[in-house]
């Protein structure tokens, strides 16, 4: 079947073959050559690169057919080609598409400029116009760098401003591009879209602070200049840009990254203690003053005036982001209230993610932000990033499968893409990519049901280590079954995912809960919406805490008040309290008691 798909190209393009003859067989068994790029190039400004691209495709997936191991470096000049072939129009309208699909547009993401800048005006020209000759020839000839550049590059990442980005790094420092590819990448997609209102927290005004990230080219070479003068506790030279992004996602500037780095000295095994230097602030906890009450957030005065435990976090993140540390901020909900803390990427390569993080206190996984979407990273990302099985050669292999399945899926032959796409999963068992590539592939064959249900299972299995991926694969299994009438097998298995993870991962119980309710919402009337709560209440609620309240309880009592039910709300609020573990003076019972008020408010 992938051969008659080459032959079909052949025919339909006339171009493999084409490309077959110009280019030696010999030639074909290695990396392109410097001459053949540049005879790319060449035939590109004669022609145009959608040309070139399509000769590329065919020349890489012949290859792919015939020796799938010298097919890669072919791959990425195709690539390269079929990226320089978009218009800037083409791929800013594509991006908001994929922004706006996603539900990951914020106010201040205006057409992708950075504030202060006017709108980004994208033209018909091609995104290869964005890059001088130079810096187009580099990267199609550096197989590392098209590796970080095509594996990181995201659908909700602005291409035309990555790529203006790195070309204005080039023009200003081209050796140190050369040297430091991976940070230049980490701040061109960090930086192509300004960061949303509510980073890096949203317990500080704007005033305090300004949420700016610093000019592209003055990060590049102020990291650059750290990591040459060994003021950095990771090489930077060395990390990759899916590490460098969150070092680079910084809030503070640059003469406060030097003044923690003269300050706040630490090894980077003790680099989880800088989270109590922070003298903590009971009395703003018990005053209610959550959020940040001076006028300034620079990180000398939180030292100096002290902080609850989201300034704590934001503190020792920035002091590891200063000292070329990757760090996250988490924020998350527990039992009783809400928690702040961090995380960073150790010596031996591991995120420790628990720095600041109270044991005692059955907190969820936590929320952080992925600084190159700006969405919250997931933390089966977080679990693939520690385990750094990404790295190794097993996983490029089963990703170069999964590259041509994504090929074989856009030219329409679902039968070669799940060929491909089972041969990345055999190969690497946790290429989420190529178990997507592979569901996608065989609900394009037209597959049985219960074939597709046996593919979800296996996935299942296979990710029961990382609870957000087999939730997902359960929730799509649930799915599958009640579209073909199967309810109480779909109960069953959206259920029992739930109760599975409601004492480790309560998250996750209550997204199910979620679910349940929601589908309520949207298919009963108001009575059963009713009666579909009390049943989630009871059944997820027993012993839960603040997230239950946050994404169950409030929103469903604001439901009943937006109808004109007050008494409802009410009773609603009450079975809460009595169902849900509340302690005295914690958040939780604060919040219950104002929105108790609240509906007792409306029934006088």
């Amino acid at each position: 079947m992938a051969r008659l798909f080459v032959l079909f190209l052949a025919s339909l393009l006339g171009l493999v073959q084409a490309a077959a003859t110009e280019i030696p067989e010999g030639e074909l068994a290695r990396p392109p050559s410097a001459e053949r790029i540049a005879a790319l190039q060449a035939e590109a400004a004669q022609a145009d690169w959608g040309a070139v691209a399509t000769q590329l495709r065919g020349v890489a997936v012949s290859l792919y057919e015939r020796s799938a191991r010298t097919a890669q470096a072919w791959y990425y000049l195709f690539r390269w080609a079929d990226l320089f072939s978009a218009t800037e129009a083409q791929a800013v309208a594509n991006w908001k598409a994929a922004v706006h699909e996603a539900k990951a547009f914020y106010p201040d993401l205006a057409g992708g400029n950075r504030p202060g800048e006017p709108p980004l005006a994208p033209t018909r020209s091609g995104l290869a116009d964005l890059w001088p000759a130079e810096l187009r020839a580099y990267a199609m000839a550096a197989p590392d760098f098209s590796d970080q550049f095509f594996t990181l590059l995201s659908p909700l990442d602005n291409p035309a401003r990555v790529m203006s980005i790195l070309a204005e790094i080039w023009r200003h420092h081209p050796a140190e591009f050369k040297d430091y590819a991976g940070l230049a990448l980490a701040i061109a997609v960090v930086d192509d879209v300004p960061p949303p209102p509510d980073w890096p927290h949203a317990q500080v005004s704007l005033q305090a602070l300004p949420r700016k990230l610093p000019p592209p080219v003055d990060a590049f070479a102020f990291f650059v200049k750290a990591d040459q003068a060994g003021a950095t506790l990771q090489h930077l030279r060395r990390l990759p840009a899916a590490d460098l992004k969150f070092v680079v996602d910084t809030g503070a500037m640059f003469d406060e990254l030097i003044w923690a780095q003269k300050n706040v000295r630490t090894p980077l095994t003790l680099l989880a203690k800088v989270y109590d230097v922070i003298r903590y602030r009971r009395d703003r906890v018990e005053s209610g003053t959550l959020l940040w009450p001076q006028p300034s957030y620079r990180l000398p005065d939180i030292l100096t005036a002290g902080g609850i435990c989201v300034d704590q976090a934001y503190f020792a993140a920035m002091v590891g982001k200063a000292w070329g540390v990757p760090t996250l901020l988490f924020r998350g909900a527990g039992l009783d209230g809400r928690h702040a803390w961090f995380g960073f990427l150790d010596g031996a390569g591991h995120w420790q993610l628990d720095c600041g993080r109270h044991a005692e206190q059955k907190y969820m996984a936590g929320f952080a932000f992925d600084p190159q979407t700006w969405t919250n990273i997931t933390d089966h990302d977080l679990a693939f990033l520690s385990e750094g099985f990404r790295r190794l050669a097993p996983f490029k292999t089963s990703r170069m499968h999964a590259q041509f399945a994504e090929i074989y899926l856009k030219a329409g032959d679902a039968p070669s893409a799940v060929k491909a796409a089972r041969s990345a999963v055999n190969i690497e068992r946790r290429n989420l990519d190529a178990w997507n590539l592979l569901l996608i592939a065989q609900q394009r064959l037209g597959a049985d049901p219960r074939a597709f249900e046996a593919l979800l299972q296996e996935g299942a299995l296979v990710f029961q280590r990382y609870p957000d991926i087999e939730s997902e694969f359960k929730a799509l299994l649930s799915r599958s079954l009640r579209a073909r009438g199967e309810t109480s097998a779909a109960d069953f298995a959206e259920r029992s995912t739930a109760h599975k993870y409601e004492a480790s991962r309560t998250d996750l119980s209550v997204q199910q809960a979620q679910e349940i309710l929601q589908r309520s919402l949207d298919h009963d009337d108001l009575n059963n919406r009713i009666r579909t709560y009390y049943s989630v209440l009871n059944s997820f609620g027993r012993g839960a805490g603040t997230d239950f309240f946050d994404r169950i309880v409030h929103p469903f009592v604001e439901h009943l008040l937006q109808n004109d039910r007050p008494r409802e709300a009410a009773q609603a609020v009450e079975r809460a309290r009595r169902t849900l573990r509340v302690e005295a003076n914690t958040q939780l019972e604060q919040e219950l008691n104002a929105l108790g008020e609240r509906a007792q408010q409306a029934l006088r």
